[in-house]
């Protein structure tokens, strides 16, 4: 019976810890020059400054004109691990989709997308110096190619990666026309498949909200007039019921157009209300540097608070 006793209370107690406010790192879209890698490592000083329980690298680590070779990938592999706090990565269309290209090597993007698994989503942990343990949709023998879709809990709230890139989510792909092509199609399975999954995990065990982090900017403007894009139609139609059958607040972080904005984007079927209960945030990117510092509360009415914190590259020190 004691021991009993003794398994409640620390499982009480752990709960009340996971309730407890966190704060986290949010960034993205960079490095595309040399100079903005020269600059990586001191911006994740930065935030290794701040008491952050991790941070999100939200896809593209590298420009769409530049080489996608093993050693470009396995350099920024380093700067990851490097990162004092668990660092979450989503792959972007930069890495993987745009890779056919001439000026990037003229690689099969199948094959770099394997090698982003192999590299950066082996084992069951984020990336950097702190160990932080991840669910993979991968576990799952039906999905078992998925290791990028993870999921992870914090503050309250259930934090969700997918594999949703630019350049249309790769709906056409190397031929841009035509499609939807073989991997698209069962990438976007998966993808239905995780999402339904954690709002239903996120409803059961009564959570204050949602964070999906996806590379891709899904267009929502375009999609409020009904013009959807091939690539991302599913995906919001799916975002926008599970968010209004959502007790909690939802956010949707993304990168890709490089215009650092929060807002409430998302509107309802007859686009003409706005879905009370989610908000976009999308992460800086290059030229532009910085992060977006956010907190989850589950005792706060509005459960996520953002604050964007632009990056300015300390100057050399004199000589001596």
């Amino acid at each position: 019976m004691k021991r009993w006793l003794s398994f409640c209370v620390l499982g009480m107690l752990a709960g009340a810890l996971a309730a407890q406010p966190v704060s986290f790192g949010l960034f993205g879209d960079t490095p595309y020059s040399h100079w903005e890698r020269e600059q990586l490592p001191d911006l994740l000083a930065e935030m290794g400054r701040e008491p952050l329980a991790f941070v999100v690298h939200d896809g593209d680590i590298k420009s769409g004109s530049s080489e996608c070779s093993d050693a470009v990938l396995r350099d920024m592999l380093g700067v990851f691990q490097a990162s004092r706090h668990p660092l979450v990565f989503v792959p972007g269309d930069n890495e993987w989709t745009d890779c056919h290209r001439r000026n990037n090597g003229g690689y099969d993007p199948l094959e770099r997308l394997a090698k982003l698994r192999e590299l950066f989503f082996a084992g069951d942990t984020a990336l950097g110096q702190r160990p932080m343990t991840l669910e993979r949709q991968s576990r799952d023998s039906a999905f078992a190619a998925y290791r990028e879709n993870v999921r992870w809990e914090a503050g309250g709230a259930l934090f969700v990666g997918l594999n949703v890139t630019g350049s249309d989510n790769n709906y056409h792909g190397v031929h841009r026309s035509g499609g939807p092509v073989p991997e698209f199609i069962e990438r976007s399975a998966a993808n239905r498949a995780w999402l339904a999954q954690a709002f239903a995990l996120a409803r059961n065990k009564k959570l204050a909200g949602v964070m999906v982090i996806i590379q891709a900017n899904p267009e929502f403007e375009a999609a409020s007039a009904g013009n959807f894009k091939s690539g991302y139609r599913d995906f919001l139609l799916q975002l926008r019921e599970e968010t209004q059958a959502f007790a909690g607040q939802v956010v949707l972080v993304h990168g890709d157009s490089h215009h650092q904005q929060i807002n409430q984007p998302l509107l309802d079927a007859a686009a003409r209300e706005v879905v009370p209960n989610f908000t976009r945030v999308e992460t800086y990117g290059s030229p532009f540097l910085g992060w977006v510092k956010g907190t989850v509360d589950a005792a706060d009415p509005k459960v996520f608070r953002f604050e964007p914190r632009r990056w300015k590259p300390q100057p050399a020190p004199s000589p001596n």
